[in-house]
């Protein structure tokens, strides 16, 4: 099926929608100018999230005892390192979603946002579905109006679980009242983004 005969599309943000990579390395730097201190919890959140997403590719389950996998993470963090969740959260909301905006506008995927402009335009559902909180990130897209909905983990009504477990996309594509099979995941990642995709039976888009 080609991409534009699916009903809906549901997108990645963090590699899809801009450059990781690029964004990444720019943070890097500037962690290691004026961030110093910062590194160990961002190294030990990092680690932490494919930690739950190999729990869940090894078949464990995951014990909900957080409102969120990013919940989960900061508590995780926080407990490794002997450090209070309140400041590993100050810490993860600086360096992971305020400060990197200025790079994520200057990386964007345009001409994915493109192709989505013109997907709504001929009468295309969208919908954002991340592993992260996503509104910050949405902002330095500058992008108004390009999803219908937004399904993020730690924020209202989110997913319990991290891809690849499909519950994200398939939240999303209940929100939007559009059958699994009507849907393609647009994602960076084969084993995250793929996987779920295919666990919801929708189709899928690597970029």
């Amino acid at each position: 099926m080609a991409d534009a005969e699916y009903e809906a599309w549901l997108v990645d943000l963090d590699g899809t929608l801009y450059t990781q990579r690029w964004v990444r390395l720019a943070m890097a730097v500037e962690v290691l100018l004026f961030g110093r201190s910062a590194l160990a919890i961002l190294r030990r959140f990092r680690r932490e999230q494919e930690t739950q997403r190999e729990e869940l590719q090894r078949g464990e389950a995951l014990a909900i005892v957080h409102e969120s996998p990013y919940a989960a993470q900061l508590a995780r963090t926080a407990e490794a390192l002997g450090a209070p969740v309140e400041h590993v959260e100050g810490v993860v909301l600086e360096w992971m979603f305020v400060r990197p905006q200025k790079w994520i506008r200057r990386f964007l995927n345009e001409s994915l946002l493109r192709e989505l402009r013109a997907f709504k335009a001929r009468g295309g559902k969208t919908a954002l579905v991340s592993d992260y909180p996503a509104r910050r990130k949405l902002e330095a897209l500058s992008a108004p109006g390009l999803f219908d909905v937004v399904v993020a983990s730690g924020e209202e009504n989110g997913p319990r679980r991290l891809k690849p477990d499909p519950e994200g996309y398939l939240l999303a594509a209940a929100r939007l009242n559009v059958a699994p099979a009507r849907c393609l995941v647009i994602g960076d990642r084969d084993d995250a983004d793929g996987g779920a995709a295919r666990a919801a039976k929708m189709g899928f888009r690597l970029v």
